[in-house]
Formats: C-alpha cells, sequence, structure tokens
C-alpha cells in the first residue's frame, strides 16, 4: 500500500468510526435554554469522542494494511473480478 492509499484510508477510517462513536453518551438537557435545540446534547465530550475515533481507525487501519500487506487482501485483485 503506498503513502496515498494508506492515509485515505485511514481518514475514511476515521470517519465512519467518528459517526458510530458520536451518539455515545449523548443525553439531551432536561431543560433546554431558549433559542437552543432540544435534541442538542449538554455535554458532548467531543475531545473525548475525537481521541477514541483516532485510536480506534488506528487500530482498523493496522488490521487492514496487515491484510494487503500479507496479500490476503487485494483491491486490484476484487477490482479484476467486477
Amino acid at each position: 500500500m503506498g503513502p496515498v492509499t494508506g492515509i485515505l484510508v485511514y481518514v475514511i477510517t476515521w470517519f465512519v468510526v467518528l459517526f458510530a462513536v458520536l451518539p455515545w453518551g449523548a443525553e439531551p438537557p432536561e431543560h433546554p435554554e431558549p433559542g437552543h435545540a432540544e435534541s442538542a446534547p449538554e455535554r458532548p465530550r467531543l475531545a473525548l469522542k475525537f481521541a477514541v475515533t483516532s485510536v480506534a481507525a488506528a487500530v482498523i487501519w493496522l488490521v487492514v494494511y496487515g491484510l494487503i500487506e500479507a496479500d490476503i487482501l487485494s483491491f486490484r485483485d476484487l477490482a479484476r473480478d467486477l
């Protein structure tokens, strides 16, 4: 896997994991302030969610990298079969 492909795989993985992690612990306030969305979480804890997302995406990327380098998974072979 080249460096550009590796970066793209990590970025795509990061965003997919982020959308899976965003709902964790998101609870709307009991009494929302006037003018605020009623569904907006009271404490979104985005820094924690970004950190969890980065670690999880790195682990997934390492697994994908290992599969590609071991020639178990090949995007070229997948494209050829289509």
